[in-house]
Formats: C-alpha cells, structure tokens, sequence
C-alpha cells in the first residue's frame, strides 16, 4: 500500500535525509520525498500498520533533521 504525506522541509540535502531516514525504518517498503512538491510518498511492506509505521518514519526523520514535520 502507497500513502502520500504532506511534509515540511528546509532544504533539498535534508528532504534527501528524510527520504534515507524513511528508507530505513521498519516497515516500509520504499520512500520518496519530493522537495519542490513538499510530499513525501511511503509505500508499506505486506501487514503493516500505516499509523504505527509512520511514527517510527517521523521519530527516525526527526533524529537527522529535528526541524522537519510530516503531517499524518
């Protein structure tokens, strides 16, 4: 399942981060931030919670760009 999330990012160097960051957590399938659309499209692995995944997704995007948000 693919779900796109509105975000808020300063720079394209810290929307590659979050992209990293997102990549990385458990859960999810694929990640990609687009800077210039300011959206962010996650696509989960088979079962997974959306909710929960995305929190672990922010908390994990927070540690390399602590100013960032991600509207769920």
């Amino acid at each position: 399942m693919k779900k796109t999330y509105k975000i808020d990012v300063d720079c394209a160097n810290c929307a590659n981060k979050m992209e990293e960051a997102a990549k990385n957590t458990a859960g999810v399938k694929d990640a990609t931030v687009n800077f210039m659309m300011l959206k962010m499209i996650v696509e989960f692995e088979e079962g997974q919670d959306p909710k929960a995944v995305m929190k672990d997704v922010l908390a994990n995007c927070k540690k390399v760009e602590d100013d960032c948000e991600i509207y769920l």
